[in-house]
């Protein structure tokens, strides 16, 4: 049985973007719109409608340190020592990013960099709790010294709203879908809006993120999930199987492709898919989810076409020479380098963010990182109004080249 469309390049070409359907689109405005001007009311309307529960909206700090104490101490380390390599690999960013100045006439001006306040984040729970998206999203906005943290998930288990005590947030929101995304964007009574609302979702926190972009930061567009893999004769069939299933099993939404270098790629991997899904306790989702992917053969050359056009969130390379082949593609959401470098590993906290723009959109977008939590600040010192004048009389001349004679007077107020 093929589980994967045998597709040419320029269908390839047509199947990728980040569009989402009107009918995703209109739903969620009118939820959006409804939390929006409603608040609370709209939350629990939607709340009760689309599955969230009847349970409290908001749960404090308090219940999320009692549930991680709760948890088997085995578990706890787990989460811990995840929430560790996320931060560290967080920190590094950090520190990366440094404040610059530069002398101008008469005095310096620079550029700070300054967390938001306030941060709203988003972690999927519909079908599984993702206790990783909790770690991902807020341990990150931690590391970027942002004072407030608050995470959303629906219907909040135990282990999300442990993972959500380890990531240091401030308490979780027990709402889910567009009506999550509203409510961190906007507020409503009891809780203050966010500066910036991130996290992966579905197609209607997709929608809803595109909705309130502008009124609050978002970090990108990140829709069911995506993986490609570039495969070669030497690949072992059994893990490229393996890992396409991995994401398959996220969502029947979700996009499991292959490129093959050599035709007998695709016929092994279709038998182990089999194999696999015979036994896979998932195999429901991700049997539908194998229907949106495709395979390909091609040469070395057009698959590295193909992979910077497709940008996919998660690009795997299992190929012989992977190390020499990654250097040639630019458009990538994560690069998993090797057959040793599974997908999962970056799934589960090995320290980059899984947090990733799909649908073709890590062509404009990367990874969520610290930067999406910190505002590029600029400043201007003058100290010596006499050492300014240049400055100030190119300001004039420019000023009236613009017919803004306001802005000419202001700088002529300060010649000498």
């Amino acid at each position: 049985m093929s589980w994967l469309r045998r597709v040419l390049m320029e269908d390839i070409c047509r199947e990728t973007s980040m569009t989402i359907d009107q009918a995703t689109e209109l739903e969620a405005r009118q939820i959006v719109d409804s939390v929006r001007f409603e608040g609370r009311k709209a939350i629990r309307r939607w709340s009760q409608t689309l599955g969230d529960g009847s349970g409290p909206i908001v749960i404090p700090r308090s219940v999320l340190e009692d549930a991680l104490v709760s948890l088997p101490v085995e578990t706890q380390e787990v989460l811990q020592t995840t929430a560790a390599r996320i931060s560290a690999f967080a920190a590094c960013q950090r520190a990366s990013i440094l404040d610059v100045s530069r002398p101008v006439p008469g005095g310096q001006c620079g550029l700070r960099y300054q967390p938001v306040l306030r941060a709203g984040c988003y972690a999927p729970g519909g079908r599984f709790p993702l206790p990783s998206s909790v770690l991902m999203t807020a341990c990150t906005a931690r590391a970027a010294g942002v004072s407030e943290v608050w995470v959303a998930s629906p219907r909040p288990q135990l282990i999300t709203l442990a993972a959500a005590a380890v990531a240091g947030a401030d308490g979780v929101l027990a709402v889910g879908g567009a009506q999550a995304i509203a409510a961190m964007a906007y507020g409503f009574e009891g809780f203050d809006a966010c500066d910036i609302v991130v996290g992966p979702g579905n197609r209607w926190v997709t929608a809803a993120k595109r909705l309130v972009s502008g009124d609050v930061a978002i970090d990108m567009l990140a829709g069911p999930s995506e993986l490609l893999v570039i495969a070669d004769e030497t690949a072992d069939p059994v893990r490229v199987a393996a890992d396409l299933l991995a994401q398959a099993e996220h969502d029947p939404d979700a996009v499991p492709t292959l490129i093959a270098l050599n035709e007998c790629v695709i016929e092994d991997v279709e038998r182990a898919l089999t194999v696999q899904l015979s036994t896979l306790p998932t195999a429901d989702i991700a049997g539908v989810a194998l229907g949106n992917g495709w395979a390909i053969r091609t040469s070395r050359e057009d698959a590295i076409v193909l992979a910077n056009r497709i940008a996919p969130e998660h690009l795997s390379l299992q190929l012989k020479d992977a190390a020499a082949f990654a250097p040639h593609l630019t458009n990538y959401g994560a690069l998993f380098v090797g057959t040793g470098a599974a997908e999962v590993l970056g799934d589960y906290g090995a320290g980059p963010n899984h947090t990733l723009p799909t649908g073709g959109s890590a062509r404009s977008f990367g990874a969520l990182s610290v930067m999406d939590f910190l505002r590029a600040q600029t400043w201007l010192r003058i100290e010596d109004e006499k050492a300014s004048q240049s400055l100030v009389r190119d300001t004039v001349v420019m000023a009236r080249l613009e017919g803004l004679e306001g802005h000419a007077r202001s700088a002529e107020s300060r010649l000498q």
